[in-house]
């Protein structure tokens, strides 16, 4: 019975965590392809984050939106 209990917590706590990441991502700050060029960056593809970013510059390092 126990056992069910856990599982049945940790499914509830794991669909809360799925349903809120985008909302998360959505949220956090990022600049756009022409800012991070203006500020003397370039766009990469970081594929251990899976993501865009701005290499160099003044926004290194930030998302691209």
């Amino acid at each position: 019975m126990r056992t069910r209990l856990l599982t049945f917590i940790a499914a509830v706590v794991l669909a809360v965590l799925g349903a809120l990441a985008p909302a998360v991502q959505a949220a956090a700050p990022g600049i756009d392809e022409p800012g991070c060029t203006a500020g003397g960056g370039t766009v990469q593809y970081d594929p251990g984050s899976g993501r865009w970013i701005c290499a160099g510059g003044s926004h290194d390092g930030e998302s691209i939106n």
